[in-house]
């Protein structure tokens, strides 16, 4: 179920892999993929599975609606849950010790961040990196009293498989220099989560490095090897007691 799963510093930073689900072929075992698609019975199921192991309800395993933008979605001590309509952002923050922030991804990186209290979720693919969804989620952990962050990287299409072209490479450097990377085979790619190491860097947060590739671990779901058929994994926070 979780590919990573760690407590630091009295918060939970959970990965997950494509096991120990309730999804059936081609969508086996664990996609937390979206709830109105094909696999709505396993995807619903799967959460439920995520808030049973987290020791929360179902609805208080919060997540967004994507959309590879910079927008970041604050849950405040008196949200009610679950939050509907589900919000259009890829970042997540909050102070709250009773839920569980989630981003969803299958290629894209998924970046937890934790400090002083406060939690960040952020879904960071390509477009995401280029517009600042994880610095925007920093920006925002900071309005809410965070000062020294960590922030654990998950799964993504790594540096030597996701290709792009050239020009496409050439624009997202321009903004993000080190995302500028070379597939094993000799092409034109982007590393994201190099990228989003250089932004995090900039902001003075700690990086703690829990990536695998997606492209090249079949215990992974990845849109680029898989198709439309592809699943998606979660990354997962959580404040917890000491």
């Amino acid at each position: 179920m979780f590919g990573y799963d760690e407590i630091r510093q009295g918060v939970r930073f959970a990965f997950t892999d494509r096991f120990g689900g309730a999804s059936k072929p081609p969508y086996g075992e664990l996609n937390l993929g979206s709830a109105s698609g094909p696999d709505v019975d396993g995807v619903i199921a799967n959460f439920g599975l995520i808030a049973s192991e987290f020791g929360v309800p179902a609805e208080n395993v919060v997540r967004v609606s994507q959309v590879h933008g910079r927008d970041v979605h604050v849950v405040r001590p008196d949200d009610e849950l679950p939050t509907r309509p589900m919000p259009k952002a890829d970042g997540l923050v909050t102070t709250r010790s009773d839920v569980v922030l989630a981003v969803r991804a299958a290629d894209c990186l998924p970046v937890l961040l934790s400090g002083d209290g406060v939690i960040g979720a952020a879904h960071s693919g390509r477009k995401g990196m280029y517009v600042g969804i994880v610095p925007a989620t920093v920006d925002a952990m900071r309005e809410l009293g965070a000062s020294t962050i960590t922030a654990v990287l998950g799964p993504y299409a790594c540096g030597n498989c996701y290709e792009v072209p050239d020009a496409m490479r050439a624009e997202v450097a321009e903004r993000v220099p080190a995302s500028y990377s070379e597939t094993s085979w000799g092409t034109p790619a982007i590393d994201v989560a190099a990228g989003v190491k250089a932004q995090l860097a900039e902001l003075g947060v700690e990086v703690v490095d829990a990536a695998a590739c997606t492209i090249e671990s079949e215990n992974l779901y990845s849109y680029r090897r898989e198709g439309p058929e592809s699943g998606r994994m979660a990354g997962l926070i959580k404040l917890v007691a000491p």
